[in-house]
């Protein structure tokens, strides 16, 4: 995603590829527009720049500096038409406004027949892809032609658009109250994040119950039914209940796997329901059933006939990278996870204007403990900072536990030479957070012990931390704390003097052998 300071055109045009450049250019001269003309001028010297300057438009007499906002916002909306007419970046939705507006010029000039025609089609393919705010649209225009002109049809049309009509009405009502509820979690889940009291736990359900109840599971249709299950996923990720996220995310998943027309035309929502099913079964650690997930999503959103633009490959890029180094933390396999790092940094770079900085950190975090647990702690270092010196919009959690890991780091490599002040700095940072906890202090407090103690004393300061660590496990508010980096089991591996690829290895054989009947009862539950 282009962070705001940046300019939108510039973005734009350096994200264009090769063939949309070219395409652009004989869509240029279809127009008969003079190779001169100022707007393609300024495409060509845009194109050039490495870093948008204004200045080198103007010194080159482009453009003056008063006419440039306009010019930029024509040759913006050329590039926006060129692009319309690729067919790469051709969908069902583009495909039915087309025909919408067809029917509206076929309307206006008086062939109401033919405009009839192209809506009654248009509105039969809508409603199959329940694609019911565009088929709304037609019905409308239906009315508005229907009610204008004597058809021999009209008595049985009327009954007919009336009673489509109603219908979508309704369905376009369970839908609002739906994506109303969804986006208010999600914006709970970003503003304010998981709940961490009885108070906040009060507060979402109130806001969750008020709109569900409201809802009849059983009148739902597909899109109604995607809402409802993407309701259940960000409200059960805010109170921290991942057996019923996984149940939930696994309705969401296979609702598509139910209808797998569907997949083709919501893409972006069929990868956002496998990001979370992967996600949560990383957290459960069944490595089972991850990689056969895994496996399936990989299969369709490889396969020829999934959507292939730019949004869609981003999000695919983070889901795949991310669930395959969880498949390495889960297996303990450190060493040939930090492998595929080169891979990841080359795409990253060929993505950055398309994806947030947050979700770009938490790559970084994610390589930041491969090389941790590989034991390459000054890889491990080099790849937190750019976490924590990061100039955008990143969780205050996931800074938290980057700077956690740096102190794992320091405290592995013997490398304390800014260890005190660096505690100083993670804990003034503590104290700014908007909801530091408990286990934020306790942690802080650990590690400044630990420099502070004698080696002898050292196994000590593990052990008490270790009990500290077992009451948060046990409380749902501290619990996702111990999610991000796995300190409890680093903590665990210094009691025992094992490798931690061990602590992991146990982990691994303990929820295979035991959780699988867990997942399975949660779903039917």
């Amino acid at each position: 995603m282009a962070e705001l300071h940046k300019d939108f055109l510039f973005v734009l045009i350096k994200s264009l590829t090769t063939s949309e450049k070219r395409q652009f250019r004989l869509y240029v001269n279809r127009l008969g527009i003079n190779v001169d003309a100022k707007f393609l001028l300024l495409f060509s010297e845009i194109e050039k720049m490495k870093e948008y300057d204004e200045t080198i438009i103007i010194q080159k007499k482009i453009s003056t500096k008063q006419q440039l906002s306009n010019l930029k916002a024509h040759l913006y909306k050329q590039i926006l038409v060129s692009l319309r007419m690729n067919p790469s970046h051709q969908n069902y939705r583009i495909q039915l406004r087309e025909q919408l507006d067809f029917a509206n010029i076929l309307y206006q000039k008086g062939l109401y027949k033919q405009a009839l025609k192209i809506l009654d089609k248009t509105k039969h393919t809508a409603l199959e892809l329940d694609e019911k705010t565009i088929a709304s649209e037609i019905i409308d225009l239906e009315k508005v032609i229907e009610s204008q002109f004597i058809t021999r049809s009209i008595e049985g049309r009327a009954e007919e658009l009336i009673r489509q009509s109603t219908e979508i009405s309704k369905q376009n009502h369970y839908t609002t109250e739906l994506s109303n509820l969804s986006l208010k979690l999600y914006s709970e889940m970003l503003t304010h994040g998981y709940v961490k009291t009885d108070e906040e736990r009060a507060e979402i359900m109130n806001i969750f119950n008020v709109q569900i109840r409201k809802i009849n599971f059983d009148k739902l249709n597909f899109t109604e039914k995607l809402w409802y299950f993407k309701a259940h996923v960000w409200k059960n990720q805010l109170l921290q209940e991942y057996k019923y996220t996984l149940k939930y995310a696994f309705q969401w998943v296979d609702l598509f796997h139910q209808n797998q027309e569907m997949i083709m035309s919501h893409p972006v929502w069929y990868i956002k329901g496998n990001t979370y099913l992967l996600k949560i079964l990383f957290l459960y650690g069944n490595i089972d059933m991850l990689e056969d997930r895994f496996r399936k999503f990989n299969e369709i959103v490889h396969s020829s006939s999934f959507a292939q633009n730019e949004n869609v490959q981003s999000l695919i890029f983070l889901t795949h990278y991310n669930t395959l180094m969880n498949i390495h933390f889960v297996k303990g396999e450190f060493f040939s996870g930090t492998k595929i790092v080169p891979e990841i940094e080359l795409k990253m770079d060929r993505l950055r204007d398309k994806i947030d900085e947050h979700h770009f950190m938490i790559l970084y975090l994610k390589i930041a403990a491969m090389f941790f647990g590989s034991k390459k702690f000054k890889e491990s270092i080099r790849y937190a900072l750019k976490v924590i010196e990061s100039k955008g919009n990143v969780q205050e959690d996931l800074l938290f536990h980057t700077r956690i890991l740096i102190l794992m780091a320091k405290y592995e490599s013997g490398n304390d030479e800014d260890y005190d002040d660096f505690i100083k700095a993670t804990l003034k940072f503590t104290k700014k957070m908007k909801k530091p906890d408990e286990f934020h202090f306790e942690s802080i407090e650990f590690f400044k012990n630990l420099n502070n103690v004698a080696p002898t004393q050292q196994f000590e300061s593990f052990r008490q931390f270790d009990k500290k660590l077992d009451l948060f496990s046990e409380n749902e508010y501290y619990r996702r704390s111990l999610l991000y980096i796995d300190i409890h089991g680093w903590v665990q591996s210094k009691l025992r003097n094992v490798d931690v690829i061990e602590i992991i290895k146990g982990k691994v054989r303990y929820k295979r052998k035991f959780q699988i009947q867990v997942i399975i009862v949660n779903l039917n539950s």
